[in-house]
């Protein structure tokens, strides 16, 4: 049973991805940041953090992919490493392209099929696949809901569960510049049976448009902070002995290209 789950989260996510890649590119945007934080639970404390990311706008749907490379200042995890990695690449078909036909109800402007493959080192490796809306809210420049069933495959059997991910950006003026508002909530709304327990990651980004407030191009250069709070982290319940409960702000500098 749960080989046949895996196959078919890993073949719907193939022609997903398979699909996305071959529609003509309507847009893109890719992004380099630097993070700087302390107080991270369970790895170590102090960590620096450079992401590479590319998002882009596809005639059958769109795509999000990042890869963070994280250094832990000559720290080591449990594991003896003095680094990790850890990425995601995210497609989504939008049945409203795909049709010619919007789709488009209320605060709904698109319905969508998603898909994510998260990759790391050592055992990470999940398969996420479910449906999606895009909505347009007051405020919003964008707001997406996805919702996914989540395989996880390990060395000691294979796990699934449900996720809840809102995805959002919101623009505020500030004086002569911009101040972007933009995040994420990865929601993990059940254990699933194999020890993991459910989580809740909050992780949003407050910042400042520093290429235009020095006269610059606008929307290329960004200095702010991240938050992480991260709930029971990595699915680890947290206890009186064993703090899983992550709270963290780091310091960021942004540039898109």
């Amino acid at each position: 049973m749960r080989k046949g789950i895996k196959a078919a989260v890993v073949g719907s996510l193939a022609v997903v991805s398979g699909l996305a890649a071959a529609s003509p590119l309507q847009w893109q945007d890719n992004s380099l940041t630097y993070l700087y934080g302390s107080d991270f639970e369970i790895d170590p404390k102090t960590q620096q953090t450079f992401t590479l990311e590319h998002a882009s706008g596809w005639s059958a749907g769109d795509l999000f992919m990042f890869i963070d490379s994280i250094h832990y200042n000559g720290r080591k995890d449990a594991f003896g490493n003095n680094s990790t990695y850890y990425g995601e690449i995210a497609p989504r078909l939008s049945l409203g392209k795909l049709s010619g036909q919007p789709i488009s109800f209320g605060p709904i402007k698109d319905v969508l099929l998603a898909g994510t493959y998260e990759f790391g080192r050592g055992d990470i490796k999940n398969y996420l696949l479910g449906p999606a809306v895009d909505l347009e809210l007051p405020g919003f420049d964008y707001f997406q809901l996805n919702t996914y069933y989540r395989h996880a495959d390990t060395p000691d059997g294979n796990r699934g569960s449900w996720q809840i991910t809102p995805v959002w950006g919101i623009t505020l003026p500030a004086g002569g510049s911009d101040i972007l508002i933009d995040g994420f909530i990865d929601w993990i709304v059940d254990n699933d049976g194999d020890g993991h327990h459910a989580n809740f990651h909050f992780n949003p980004q407050i910042k400042y448009d520093l290429g235009k407030a020095l006269g610059w191009s606008a929307k290329q250069l960004y200095t702010g902070i991240e938050y992480s709070y991260w709930k029971d982290k990595y699915g680890l319940e947290n206890s009186s002995s064993f703090d899983t409960n992550q709270n963290v702000t780091n310091l960021l500098v942004k540039a898109h290209f």
